[in-house]
């Protein structure tokens, strides 16, 4: 008799029955359920999304044992250990794993965050691997010490003490109370503005990047989403300066993102004279940081004031957006707003996150779970410290994945039911 898994491989079953499989309601065996939920993830439309649902909410001890067993279909491994759908406390399990190629783990080396980084130092097969090594050595999250040993791994071969698993992702503060129903965390020590950033604050940041920013030192100021995105279609005057009509009309192609910003605050300052003009300390902010290089971006985002986090923030060069999320001045308003923007770059969204700090405002929790370019798995992880209003908010907004749409209508009704047994 053919294994469910093959009758859908065939399309030989009906549409109820294919939304059981989705649901992993299959009579079968685990390991086969997996096998068709990863299937229906990867290859169904109609039926994939409830699938994916199903996944990210799979039985941890279920996904646990697939994770190890050699066994495991290869195609359920490579969807387990992909970055997008990686749970955490599986990826000890898959590094071990003789099943999982050595090129997946390559491929999830590279934007490995600094948890992964710290679970893959810890594994015998990748620290025995100098093609693992070599992917992971260029992985912007990689910092100090790990750097050190993943050097002393790949050159002579002595295997130093593990490292730590710091870096670790944060839990998220629980509510502590409730106002307008809205959930209040324990709140965050305010940023000082006037706070001096120490030299030696820059100097570690720029040390423990140095390979990527040897690798981009000399590239441009390129804002995610294009300058008119990144300064507003309201920020040029209407005039009737060619040059200025280019811009605003989509001449774009015609030079770098940085060189058209450069001829636009040129032409503005032309135009100063009875113009509708933006403030001068835009152009100012905007000037400087088209006249620096990836180093003195880095120490501007460090180092700069609100107004030059906020362009800085959507720089499309990875190691200067993630800087502002280091600055000491940095606010607790600034990261909720960099929590919902669409126009950063994923890494951004990844590291937020990461910082106890950030998570303990609820706003900013809040925030990454309602942006629709937010990382599915972390939406999906974050999801369950959100209020039952905000759940059912996030449930209707069709900008988001409809795999966190549906579970958000989920967890919702579940807490709804929790709260009326109470």
């Amino acid at each position: 008799m053919a294994r469910t898994i093959d009758l859908i491989r065939a399309s030989k079953l009906p549409s109820n029955m294919m939304q059981f499989a989705a649901k992993g309601a299959m009579s079968v065996p685990p390991d086969e359920n997996l096998e068709i939920l990863v299937y229906l993830a990867k290859h169904n439309q109609l039926f994939g999304p409830l699938a994916r649902m199903t996944l990210a909410g799979w039985d941890e001890k279920a996904s646990l044992a697939a994770a190890a067993d050699p066994k495991t279909a290869r195609e359920v491994l490579d969807y387990l250990v992909s970055p997008d759908n990686l749970r955490p406390k599986l990826l000890p399990a898959l590094l071990e794993n003789p099943s999982v190629e050595e090129r997946e783990l390559a491929k999830f080396a590279i934007s490995a965050n600094p948890e992964g980084i710290a679970a893959m130092l810890q594994s015998a097969r990748v620290r025995a691997s100098a093609r693992i090594l070599g992917t992971l050595r260029s992985n912007p999250y990689l910092k100090g010490e790990q750097v050190s040993t993943v050097a002393e791994l790949l050159g002579a071969g002595k295997t130093p003490p593990p490292v730590s698993a710091a870096g670790s992702v944060p839990q998220v503060d629980k509510p502590i109370a409730t106002k307008a129903g809205e959930a209040v965390l324990e709140p965050a020590a305010a940023s000082d503005e006037a706070e001096e950033v120490s030299e030696e604050t820059v100097s570690a940041y720029l040390a423990g990047h140095a390979p990527e920013i040897a690798a981009e030192k000399e590239k441009p100021f390129q804002p995610v989403g294009g300058i008119m995105d990144l300064l507003g279609a309201d920020y040029f005057p209407v005039s009737e300066n060619k040059a200025m009509t280019e811009i605003a009309g989509g001449a774009e192609k015609a030079a770098s993102e940085a060189a058209r910003a450069v001829a636009a605050v040129a032409a503005r300052s032309k135009l100063a004279a009875g113009v509708n003009a933006a403030p001068a300390h835009r152009d100012n902010a905007m000037q400087k940081i088209n006249r620096l290089d990836v180093k003195g971006r880095i120490q501007l985002a460090l180092k700069g004031n609100k107004e030059e986090r906020s362009l800085l923030i959507r720089d499309g060069t990875k190691v200067v957006a993630l800087a502002v999320l280091e600055a000491p001045k940095l606010a607790d308003g600034e990261v909720e707003r960099f929590a919902l923007q669409k126009n950063v770059l994923e890494a951004v969204l990844r590291q937020i996150p990461l910082k106890r700090r950030f998570m303990k405002n609820y706003i900013v929790v809040r925030n990454l779970v309602s942006n629709p370019r937010t990382p599915l798995d972390l939406g999906l992880g974050l999801m369950k410290h959100l209020q039952p209003q905000d759940l059912k908010n996030i449930s209707g907004n069709k900008e988001i994945s409809e795999t966190v749409r549906k579970l958000a209508m989920k967890m919702y009704k579940q807490k709804l039911d929790a709260a009326a047994k109470k």
